[in-house]
Parts: structure tokens; sequence; C-alpha cells
């Protein structure tokens, strides 16, 4: 089983910055992508932010400038980077990441969610 345990969010006025960690620990063989997702109140999740093993990245349009995605692969960690931020960043965020990894039914790769963290973002 994989998890996934994030970090950093709260309360911070507009234009402020968070840093967003995730750090995935259990019997990992491979992490493949990792991401953040957002769900605001009444809204779908979506995603915010991914990063391939091998570093490539891709943002929604309405966070692209403002946040950055990192990985440190030593450390099984996926960090987001919050700038500028503003009042409909506001939301949970959820960590995501494509592993192989041991379950109890064998070695198998699976997506796995983190439990979310509140940003709220006041204006």
């Amino acid at each position: 089983q994989v998890q996934l345990v994030e970090s950093g969010g709260g309360l911070v006025q507009a234009g402020g910055s968070l840093r967003l960690s995730c750090a995935a620990s259990g019997i990992i063989f491979r992490l493949n992508a990792m991401g953040w997702y957002r769900q605001a109140p009444g809204k779908g999740r979506e995603l915010v932010a991914a990063i391939t093993s091998g570093g490539s990245t891709n943002y929604a349009d309405s966070v692209k400038g403002r946040f950055t995605i990192s990985r440190d692969n030593a450390k099984n960690t996926v960090y987001l980077q919050m700038n500028s931020l503003k009042p409909e960043d506001t939301a949970v965020y959820y960590c995501n990441a494509d592993a192989t990894a041991a379950q109890a039914m064998g070695v198998r790769r699976g997506d796995h969610w983190g439990q979310g963290t509140q940003v709220t973002v006041s204006s």
C-alpha cells in the first residue's frame, strides 16, 4: 500500500505564497507521474499540475506562471510552490501518484491519493 502525506496548506492573503509537500511511503518499486489536484466547494476535482519521473511538467492554464511543481525522487516527494495566490485558488489540494508498489495482492501499478490539505486565500 502507498501512503501519501500532504503538508503545507493554510490561510494566506491574496498575493501571498504557500508551498505544499507530499511524501510517498510504502514498498514502492517505481514512482511514475505525480501531481496536484484541487477541489473547490461545489466544484469537481481538477488537475493543477503534474510532473513525470523524468521531470516533464504540465499545468492548468489558471496557474501557469504562478505555480511550480517539482519533485525529489530520492525522497519520493513532490512539491507545489504557489505564488501570487488568488481567492479563486481556495480549495482542498490533493496529491496524486502513479506508483508500482507492493500491495495486498502482490506488486501492482495503481493510482494513489493523499487525504487533502486545505488552502484558503483571503481577499
